[in-house]
């Protein structure tokens, strides 16, 4: 993309349409990488906890998710439209909101009580979600980031 494409793309983005289409396409995006990371919760559930036991599982489920959050956020990187660091970030604040809400709705679903939920969320009794957030806030910074360097 050439200095001229650049700053059209930053015109179109920076106006109220463009905010508006990328709150969509974030929120498009954000709801594939739910429905992708359910999926896996699932299959683990299935597959992988009863070969290789719970924390085992729920540790190899950690990498796999968050690779799974990495190839979602490099492929959708172009068609989602954040140009600039600003808006990547509040991309991933956002993606970083409504991944945490899912998790306690799906915690609540599964029977789970306070101490339990705010144990997955700590990283001192074995929790990942923090770290997962993290990686949801990062996710459209690094994945622009892989996306340039894969193309």
């Amino acid at each position: 993309m050439d200095h001229r494409q650049v700053e059209q793309q930053l015109r179109v983005v920076s106006g109220k349409a463009g905010r508006r289409r990328l709150g969509g396409r974030a929120g498009a995006v954000w709801l594939s990488i739910a429905l992708a990371e359910t999926v896996h919760g699932v299959l683990r559930g299935w597959w992988l906890v009863p070969q290789i036991g719970e924390p085992a599982a729920r540790r190899v489920g950690f990498v796999v998710g968050c690779l799974l959050v990495l190839g979602i956020a490099t492929l959708s990187s172009r068609w989602l439209g954040a140009c600039t660091a600003a808006q990547r970030w509040r991309v991933g604040a956002l993606w970083c909101g409504l991944m945490a809400g899912f998790e306690l709705l799906i915690g609540q679903l599964r029977g789970l009580d306070a101490a339990q939920l705010a144990a997955e969320f700590d990283p001192r009794q074995g929790g990942l979600m923090l770290f997962g957030l993290l990686l949801m806030l990062a996710a459209p910074t690094l994945g622009a980031w892989l996306c340039s360097r894969l193309t």
